[in-house]
């Protein structure tokens, strides 16, 4: 893929040692996994720090490592024989070598970032795309500082797209993965409250997702969610570099979705009043998500007809608003992430859904919304109280939801609290005993491990 010559011009590198003539096959940042005649990047992180792994790597068949500038005492009079190369940041280095590799590769980009639906929304586009073309995407949601560089360093002549997902949860992150894709068509979702612990409001988040749109690269396209009011003004200025296409449900866009109907297990709409579209889920709000999926589908000449039949077989990714029976017990499997925007989404779509039994909410904590958290747990518990029989609240945060819950006029025998997904398990299985006709809804943030209420 490389030579080490391509390796120090991408990365303003040093050589130590080795050939600058020398070839590797890939880039590794993970020495248990490598490959022969890869090169080996040791990247520190919070619990490894990679330079502890390079004898491992090379072992394993490296045939260059690439190494801060602060370690490289310990390295220079090492009897290594492999090419060794120096660089300021190693983190900074492998995004480099992945601007580098998309560079050298003339095919199509497409981004895709916002608040909420990322992973759903890059997951539909590539699912769709497919019926013609050969694609990459991330896989996961590996879309950080580290996870889209990898995937990038992955790009190769057998691919026609790649189709990146672009996360953040600081500012300047998604201008700096901006630069290292360098998309020609990019995707804005939502603009929602996440990550207020680090954008401080939605001005903030605003600013942060809209930095993607500067970077595109020709033809520069920007697919704009119209029913967004940050969006809005984006999506209806024609004038201005990118070009932009809108999508919406309300306000009129250019893939307008109506006639939404909500089954208990998928939901059917029309799109510019004359295509019906059927999606595996009964979350609405996924519907904005393939509206973006389908716009970047007609773009690249997929009829409607296939795009119909590649969203009606698209199987939603696990962990988000996903019904599942589990030993009788009827769940809806949310566990993926939350933040205020997709939680009121969730409850939304249960409010609208006929239960013959209770609907049980089981709430951990939503988190990274700095000194506005507070306020979103109160909220959400205000209008959990409107919508479910049952509240278990996880977390320290959520335990305001539940007293707002409790004050919102929901029988405080009905409100649980706890500190651990463990510990709501054993309450909705002890003492709930949920039945066939009841519906357990699951949702919190990544790191409160909500899935593991659905372990029994």
């Amino acid at each position: 893929m490389f030579r080490v010559s391509e390796i120090l011009k991408a990365t303003g590198g040093k050589l130590i040692k080795g050939d600058a003539d020398g070839r590797v096959s890939g880039i590794s940042t993970d020495s248990r996994t490598i490959n022969e005649k890869e090169a080996f990047i040791a990247i520190k992180g919070e619990k490894f720090d990679g330079h502890d792994f390079i004898g491992q790597a090379i072992a394993k068949g490296a045939v260059a490592a690439i190494i801060s500038r602060s370690q490289i005492g310990k390295l220079v009079s090492s009897p290594l024989k492999v090419a060794l190369i120096e660089v300021s940041d190693t983190v900074r280095a492998l995004g480099d070598l992945a601007r580098y590799q998309r560079k050298k590769l003339n095919l199509p980009v497409v981004a895709v970032t916002g608040s909420n639906g990322k992973t759903t929304t890059k997951d539909m586009i590539a699912h769709i795309l497919s019926d013609k073309y050969r694609v990459l995407k991330n896989s996961g949601t590996r879309n950080n500082h580290i996870g889209l560089p990898q995937t990038l360093l992955t790009l190769g002549r057998l691919h026609d797209i790649a189709v990146l997902e672009l996360g953040t949860n600081h500012p300047g992150e998604i201008d700096y993965l901006a630069q290292i894709a360098l998309a020609n068509i990019g995707i804005i979702t939502n603009i929602g409250p996440a990550h207020l612990e680090f954008l401080k409001d939605l001005k903030g988040v605003f600013r942060e997702k809209t930095s993607l749109l500067a970077k595109l690269q020709s033809p520069a396209i920007a697919i704009i969610n119209a029913d967004d009011a940050l969006l809005k003004k984006i999506a209806f200025n024609k004038s201005v570099r990118p070009a932009v296409f809108s999508f919406s449900l309300v306000t009129k866009g250019d893939f307008m979705a109506a006639h939404l109907f909500r089954h208990k297990e998928r939901v059917e709409f029309t799109v510019n009043k004359k295509y019906k579209f059927t999606l595996k889920t009964a979350g609405y709000y996924n519907v904005y998500n393939a509206l973006a999926a389908i716009a970047v589908g007609r773009i690249f000449g997929i009829g409607y007809a296939e795009i119909i039949r590649q969203l009606r077989s698209f199987d939603f990714p696990e962990g988000r608003f996903r019904f599942k029976e589990i030993k009788g017990i009827n769940f809806i499997d949310d566990t993926y992430n939350a933040n205020p925007l997709s939680l009121k989404s969730a409850l939304e779509t249960i409010e609208a859904m006929a239960v013959k039994g209770r609907k049980i909410f089981i709430m951990g904590d939503m988190l990274e919304l700095g000194k506005a958290s507070r306020f979103f747990h109160r909220s959400a518990g205000r209008y959990a109280s409107s919508v479910c029989d049952v509240f278990i609240a996880v977390g320290r945060q959520s335990r305001y939801a539940a007293q707002e819950a409790k004050r919102a006029g929901l029988n405080k025998d009905v409100v649980f609290t706890c500190d651990s997904p463990f510990a709501a398990k054993h309450i909705l299985l002890n003492t709930l005993s949920p039945t066939k006709d009841d519906i357990v809804l699951v949702k919190g943030s990544r790191m409160m491990s909500m899935e593991e209420v659905l372990k029994i």
